[in-house]
């Protein structure tokens, strides 16, 4: 299986987030998301991490910066999406969902 990097925004749909997820304190991950013209629904999460940052204001704290999800779809595919907490503004507004990988047989 190879991995292809991405590294594109892509849609939540509408109301479709877990809410168990955001109940502790983590971004609710979409049960359904749209990249390129095309729906996917998430039918498993199948592990997550966090990457992590120190203070941008000089203290020695650490804030999380990204949440990554590797999820199954319901079509079989294996794809890595992450959630930006730090994400700025664009021409689209803010795009705070990615898919960083998709796996290929």
């Amino acid at each position: 299986m190879s991995e292809e990097f991405i590294s594109e925004p892509i849609v939540p749909v509408g109301s479709t987030f877990d809410a168990g997820r955001m109940a502790a304190g983590e971004p609710g991950v979409p049960r359904e998301f749209s990249w390129r013209k095309r729906t996917f629904k998430v039918k498993k999460i199948k592990r997550s991490w966090k990457k992590t940052g120190p203070c941008t204001h000089g203290s020695g704290e650490r804030y999380v910066r990204k949440h990554f999800y590797e999820i199954e779809t319901g079509d079989g595919e294996t794809m890595t999406v992450y959630f930006d907490r730090t994400s700025g503004k664009s021409k689209l507004g803010r795009e705070r969902w990615w898919l960083f990988s998709r796996a290929r047989a």
